[in-house]
């Protein structure tokens, strides 16, 4: 992938990458009365071409198997959601048995996850996936999911209902759904079982984004839904954007971005197609980062001499890491990103400072008591998948003494990474210590689901490739898939629900177990086989004079 700095071609599957002047000295100009010389290009080999073909078949089967899941939601997935006469959302409620679903789903996660990965090694190997293609699945992909039912998870119907709840006037940190259930509110009618007697664990941002979207979807709660979709489709379409211009004048790094967040059937389903409002905190997180870029004077590489972060560049970066942070409470530890990237000037620290305390003070003061409380609410749990079953032997056992030992493992951690995790992105100061310890939180916190993962992939993206890039995506791979169907339950004797089963206690820890052992590894050895790092802000490498 290094290397790669021809310009993108989008006709045809594969396409060639250019090679750059070894050692990185400039050739010698052209006379003028002859063409300007152009490097000649080095055919991608025959596997290059074959994984990028797998690749992109992968990817859109997988997509095309979600979105087909969505439009028939109702049919397999419970509780029912009563769709408005007149959409959207649309779907459609034929009969198709469960085992049909369950099957194509579970064949949808292994070729999403398996096309990503066969388009990453196709880089590797000289081909480019067009960049058309992969927007044009995306775009295709994020429209279809908004107008569609939620599938695969019934937190979207949790939030619509908390939006209710306020625009009821009452405290979602204090009224749970099964209350709301029993006034007979026909939104309360279609709040799932599952959550039924908890209050919310959102911060009071997510609350306002579930009022104003129950304001708009009055009684319906798949109006509601369709609401809350949008901003998330929104939300995902701007980090989207974000890392294609940062990433443009590196078409081989451009691609692999679009290959971990953009066309990521995995990320799409997680975040759209489910509707989980991550994708809005992820950001808003993100762009926070991203304020604090270098700009250092023009001949001099990033860092050298590069001008110190602005006062207004640290008030920035604090109100939208603060707002993530309001949303989900996880994202504060993007806030070690912000601590370091603003460490030589006192202004742009206390200006950060006051940014996220802007957004955080008056919101949990209105909230209230209650707001604070929700915070801990799955402190002590422990996800249906962690790694932690392995040791306790059953779903639903703590380990001894687990917050203990968890936040311990979670700190020595994260100072590994932060002591040896490269810098892959210099001219984004904050982005390696914030990637440093959200990794160590999703690697090792026993509360962990797929879709919280979208808070290191963006991060990731801006990052050279790695090996980390194959460890994220077994933990993107391995809970999909054993988290599928979703919120619909098949008889306990029957064989996909023994695979289901043995998929969520056994399969999947194992991975994910794997995986929190070989990014320790990695962090011990310094084997991260990582490509040369993101020369400037925008990803421009040196050019000929």
């Amino acid at each position: 992938m290094s290397g790669t700095t021809d310009s993108s071609r989008d006709v045809g599957l594969p396409v060639t990458a250019s090679r750059g002047v070894p050692g990185g000295r400039p050739p010698e100009p052209a006379p003028r009365s002859e063409a300007p010389r152009t490097p000649s290009p080095t055919a991608p080999s025959r596997a290059g071409r074959n994984l990028a073909w797998l690749a992109a078949a992968g990817i859109i089967s997988s997509v095309l198997i979600m979105i087909a899941a969505s439009v028939i939601r109702n049919s397999w997935e419970i509780p029912r959601l009563i769709l408005p006469a007149t959409g959207p959302p649309w779907g459609f409620s034929p009969h198709v048995p469960l085992t049909v679903v369950t099957t194509a789903l579970w064949a949808a996660a292994l070729a999403g996850g398996g096309g990503v990965i066969a388009g990453l090694a196709a880089l590797r190997r000289g081909a480019l996936l067009p960049v058309r293609l992969l927007l044009a699945v995306a775009v295709a992909a994020v429209a279809a999911f908004t107008v569609l039912p939620p599938a695969g998870s019934t937190d979207a119907i949790d939030y619509a209902v908390y939006g209710r709840i306020a625009v009821l006037h009452h405290s979602p940190y204090v009224m749970t759904p099964n209350q709301l259930r029993r006034t007979g509110d026909p939104v309360g009618r279609a709040a799932p079982i599952i959550w039924g007697r908890h209050v919310t664990v959102y911060g009071p941002l997510a609350t306002a984004e579930q009022y104003v979207s129950a304001e708009l979807g009055g009684t319906s709660a798949a109006r509601i839904i369709f609401w809350l979709k949008l901003w998330n489709a929104i939300a995902f379409g701007a980090v989207a954007l974000a890392l294609d211009r940062m990433l443009r004048s590196s078409p081989a790094r451009r691609i692999r971005a679009h290959l971990l967040w953009t066309a990521n059937p995995l990320l799409l389903w997680g975040l759209i197609a489910t509707g989980h409002l991550d994708v809005v905190a992820a950001a808003a997180g993100l762009f926070g980062l991203l304020v604090l870029r270098q700009r250092a004077p023009d001949g001099d590489p990033v860092g050298s001499a590069a001008a110190k972060p602005t006062a207004l560049q640290g008030l920035a970066a604090g109100l939208l890491v603060g707002i993530a942070a309001d949303i989900k409470i996880s994202f504060l530890l993007f806030a070690v990103g912000i601590v370091w990237a603003c460490r030589k000037s006192a202004a742009a620290w206390l200006s950060a400072a006051a940014g996220g305390a802007i957004v955080l003070v008056p919101t949990y003061l209105w909230s209230g008591p209650p707001a604070a409380r929700a915070l801990l609410d799955k402190s002590a749990k422990i996800s249906v998948d962690s790694f932690y079953q392995i040791f306790v032997g059953s779903h639903g056992h703590t380990i001894p003494y687990q917050l203990a030992v968890a936040g311990l493992l979670c700190v020595a951690v994260a100072v590994l990474m932060l002591l040896r995790l490269p810098d892959g992105a210099p001219a984004l100061p904050a982005v390696q210590p914030a990637l440093a310890v959200t990794l160590a939180w999703l690697f090792i916190w026993p509360y962990q689901l797929p879709w919280y993962d979208s808070m290191a992939v963006g991060l990731i993206a801006l990052y050279p490739a790695s090996r980390l890039d194959w460890l994220v995506l077994a933990r993107l791979i391995a809970p999909t898939f054993a988290l599928m169907p979703g919120n619909a339950g098949l008889p306990p004797q029957h064989l996909l629900a023994l695979i289901t089963n043995d998929s969520l206690f056994w399969w999947a820890p194992v991975v994910l177990l794997a995986a929190a052992v070989a990014l320790v590894w990695l962090g011990v050895t310094g084997a991260w086989k990582m490509d040369p790092p993101l020369l400037s802000r925008t990803a421009e490498v040196p050019q000929p004079a």
